[in-house]
């Protein structure tokens, strides 16, 4: 009797100990998904340089870390070394075009596509390769927010330049360089704003995009306003002027105020809006958590974000800090922009590209080049990265960047999308191949301590952020099975293959 007792003790011991065991690796698992979300939404994707780190790591550990890795002042970019590079490269906004010869205005526009070509690129192994992964995603996120499309290479680098300087910081401040800047008075015709001739495209767009939202102005708000910023504009040096000799100092009625008001006091009456606070919010929840909104959670985040003086490090604290963020129904939800899809699949498979210029095409093909919004509201986002073309050519792109499926997808030439300018990337032609060196030793690395039965389940853990619609069974019987290295490499091209990983 007193063995049996032992016995059943031992079992019993034993029991709890795989209990213990059982809890502590789906704790690992569901930690890794949300630490994975984390990177998704604050970064472009885990790296796989880290990804076997991320079962063990907290969230609030995790955000610490992207925080101080994007804690530096980001180096700038210098594609142009000063305005006549950018009058060189392409300048139509600041000489007439119609003085020139139409063999000189083929140079200026090759020469521009050159250099947009190489600013793209820059910022793009930004996101691939950067440490400050925070910067650089707030700064995608506002490059959309404050969208600007001009063909002079100088003004969209200061305005690139500009918008990565402040992305974490305060949003008053950003605002303010940004509408000072000369490529966006340039694109939305400020330069041209003069007393006698008050141009309003700038001071609607900078209420409707840029700070209120649609709604939360009058149109004669606008006409004033546009009043308050005649005079504001660039030289030839491309650097922001005030010119007296074109404001109209005349009073101004503005939200029900009035006042000799100029381009400084419209924006500090649009900070003063709390409507700004919340409309800007809004579009963050929607751009960082779900497209859905939850209305009274933005507005409890509006109003700590207006109170904050618009600090934008302090709302994003809170939004990633948070443990409604890693929520079921904020995981696994969002359709990758082609910007994240294309960074997050060479995060993770990291290769030594021969031809750079060919993300250029995948951008086209897929709707998002940088530096070439759709128009002043940016790219839509949400459902409307996805249509049946793009959508194939979305699943076939794993293949198509580690050489295997050669590009076999024209870019749309909508004259719209356009607007009528060249777009970098032109000289690659379809039908050609992605070359350079897949490094998928490391991609090894990351499952070197994980059995050979449980290798499909860990691949598609780490890939995917909902395998609810995954049939794991049909994936493993069409995958070569003898060698491991094989193995992991047709796992992962598959699986990043599926629809779920277009969301993320």
């Amino acid at each position: 009797m007193p063995g049996l007792v032992f016995l059943l003790t031992i079992r019993s011991f034993s029991l709890v100990k795989l209990q213990q065991c059982l809890l502590v690796i789906a704790f690992m698992a569901i930690n890794q998904v949300k630490n994975q979300h984390l990177l998704w939404r604050a970064a472009f994707g885990p790296m796989a340089e880290n990804a076997d780190k991320l079962d063990t790591i907290s969230q609030a550990d995790l955000y610490k870390l992207l925080v101080k890795t994007s804690a530096k002042k980001p180096y700038p970019f210098e594609v142009a070394n000063n305005l006549f590079d950018g009058v060189i490269k392409g300048v139509q906004d600041v000489i007439k075009l119609e003085n020139l010869s139409k063999e000189q205005k083929q140079m200026m526009r090759t020469n521009s596509r050159d250099g947009l070509k190489t600013l793209n690129l820059l910022w793009l192994d930004k996101m691939i390769n950067g440490e400050a992964q925070l910067l650089e995603k707030m700064s995608l996120f506002w490059h959309g927010h404050f969208a600007c499309r001009v063909i002079n290479i100088y003004f969209q680098q200061q305005l690139i330049n500009t918008i990565r300087e402040n992305a974490l910081s305060n949003f008053g401040d950003l605002l303010r360089q940004v509408s000072k800047s000369p490529a966006m008075l340039s694109f939305l015709n400020n330069q041209q704003n003069k007393k006698q001739h008050p141009n309003e495209n700038f001071a609607r767009e900078v209420m409707e995009l840029f700070t209120l939202g649609h709604g939360n102005y009058s149109e004669q708000d606008i006409k004033e306003a546009a009043r308050a910023f005649t005079g504001w504009g660039f030289n030839g040096r491309g650097e922001f002027v005030d010119r007296p000799f074109l404001h109209d100092n005349g009073v101004k009625t503005i939200f029900d105020k009035s006042g000799n008001f100029n381009g400084d006091d419209v924006i500090d009456l649009l900070l003063e809006r709390k409507e700004t606070a919340i409309f800007i919010t809004a579009k963050i929840y929607r751009y960082f958590v779900n497209t859905t909104p939850d209305i009274n959670l933005i507005n409890e985040l509006a109003c700590e974000f207006y109170q904050s003086g618009y600090n934008i490090q302090e709302l994003l604290q809170k939004i990633f800090t948070s443990s409604w963020f890693y929520k079921d129904e904020n995981i696994g939800i969002k359709i990758k922009s082609p910007i994240e899809l294309l960074a997050g699949i060479r995060r993770f498979i990291p290769i030594d590209m021969e031809n750079e210029d060919m993300q250029l095409l995948v951008q086209r093909a897929l709707g998002q080049v940088l530096f070439y919004p759709p128009n002043v509201a940016g790219w839509p986002g949400g459902k409307n990265w996805i249509d049946s073309s793009s959508l194939m050519f979305r699943l076939t792109l794993p293949y198509i960047i580690t050489g295997n499926t050669a590009l076999t997808v024209s870019p749309k030439d909508d004259d719209d999308a356009m607007m009528g300018m060249p777009v970098p990337g032109d000289v690659i032609g379809k039908g050609k191949a992605f070359a350079g060196t897949v490094k998928w030793q490391q991609v090894e690395t990351i499952f070197k301590e994980v059995k050979r039965n449980e290798l499909l389940p860990q691949i598609a853990m780490a890939l995917l952020q909902n395998t609810s619609g995954i049939n794991l069974n049909i994936i493993q019987n069409n995958i070569q099975q003898d060698d491991r290295a094989v193995f992991i490499k047709t796992s992962i091209l598959k699986l990043m293959s599926t629809p779920e990983y277009q969301l993320c």
